[in-house]
């Protein structure tokens, strides 16, 4: 509607204001088909060569995943300034590209521009989607020469970025010293704590916010659920799943589903399932596989197919969630089912993608796919893994050694 009624107007009368405000609403709703119809309608009245019309433009793009289009404009743009370069750096973070985003960041520091605050944001949002410590440490540095680290969002951008990169203590002292806390700020330790297991440590933190009058939120519960359901302090995560309430936060499908998780990892199968049968909103495809890969964990298949056969009913296009249900008819001999659920998928033409990980050695990130064979250093990668299991071996032999004579 909006496009419609704007596009009926004299073009002469289309101002750079006006044709920003509208590239924004179709950034926020991610309308590409309405933003590529003010795109040309930029050509047309030669406001495609103003800088806040060409940042919209870059924007609106990136909220569009369209990164070539993005660049495409960005390439085109005659003047640029500080909100251009950030626009395009945050469309390359946003891809997960750091090496795009730091290539970008020299060319801006080549030229007569500055970053801001928010430009350091974007790169330290691709290093810690990247998992690069080493580039996270750059720009960290450089965020310190310009005084830029004193900034809340910086800050909590820097938090997540070690967290995510496995330095929870360099983490916490920049989180210390921080002044003006907010949310993001508690959540992002709290959650970085939770993701390496430190549960008595998140604990601790979300009781320390309490005290600082600091009011928990929706993700603030996620983030202590997760410490829980890691350590598998069950009475701990149920406690805090009931005090939601009192907080003002109302349980959401993701707090029902770390819960469902928590009761599974601890064995608790059949009070899960009485959790997901007692909820009052309609489970989703995540709680059935929570459920599901709990039962995988302890051995009870039937209920294993009863998981993996709600979870199939949410998610007919999964080709994973054929494949584990498959996998579960098999271990049990139901080769028909078995074999129903393979004809699906092939009927579907669905296949499973590869899993990948990666690490990085010297500011480098080398990733490794699953049945991938063209690393260069696998020859030697597969005799280290091989040395390391042979010593694994030998120390759980001698470990079982020294419970047997114990035990004598």
């Amino acid at each position: 509607m909006l496009e419609t009624n704007f596009l009926k107007k004299e073009e002469s009368r289309v101002d750079a204001i006006a044709l920003s405000r509208a590239l924004s609403l179709c950034s926020s709703s991610r309308s590409l088909k309405s933003g590529v119809q003010f795109h040309c309608l930029a050509i047309r009245t030669g406001l495609v060569g103003n800088v806040y019309v060409g940042s919209c433009l870059i924007s609106f793009y990136s909220k569009c995943y369209k990164l070539r289009n993005e660049y495409r404009v960005f390439e085109e743009m005659p003047v640029k300034n500080v909100v251009s370069w950030t626009a395009i750096i945050a469309g390359f973070a946003q891809e997960g590209l750091v090496d795009g985003c730091f290539e970008l960041y020299s060319l801006m520091r080549n030229s007569t521009l500055k970053p801001n605050n928010l430009t350091f944001t974007c790169i330290l949002s691709a290093c810690t989607g990247g998992g690069s410590l080493g580039r996270g440490r750059i720009a960290h540095c450089q965020a310190i020469e310009m005084g830029f680290d004193s900034y809340v969002h910086v800050a909590n951008a820097l938090i997540s970025m070690y967290c995510k990169c496995g330095n929870v203590e360099d983490a916490y002292h920049i989180f210390e010293r921080m002044i003006g806390k907010d949310n993001v700020s508690w959540n992002s330790m709290i959650g970085g704590y939770a993701q390496h297991g430190l549960a008595v440590q998140a604990i601790d933190l979300f009781e320390e916010m309490k005290k600082q009058r600091v009011k928990p939120d929706a993700i603030t519960f996620l983030s202590l659920f997760s410490s829980c359901r890691h350590s598998g302090l069950v009475k701990q995560g149920q406690f805090y799943f009931n005090s939601m309430v009192e907080h003002g936060v109302k349980p959401e499908l993701d707090h029902f589903a770390c819960m469902v998780d928590l009761l599974g990892r601890a064995g608790l199968l059949e009070e899960a399932l009485d959790f997901i049968v007692k909820m009052p909103i309609h489970p989703n495809a995540i709680i059935w596989g929570s459920l599901l890969s709990c039962c995988r964990l302890h051995g009870n298949i039937w209920l294993g197919i009863e998981a993996a056969e709600n979870k199939l009913l949410l998610e007919a296009e999964s080709a994973a969630s054929h494949l584990q249900l498959a996998n579960l008819y098999s271990s049990v001999g139901c080769w028909d089912q078995a074999a129903r659920v393979r004809k699906l998928m092939k009927d579907k033409c669905l296949k499973t993608e590869p899993g990948f990980s990666w690490i990085e050695v010297r500011n480098e990130v080398h990733r490794f796919r699953a049945e991938d064979w063209s690393n260069w250093g696998l020859t030697e990668i597969a005799a280290v893994v091989d040395s390391l299991a042979l010593h694994m071996g030998s120390l759980w032999y001698d470990l079982n050694q020294v419970v047997t004579d114990d035990d004598l």
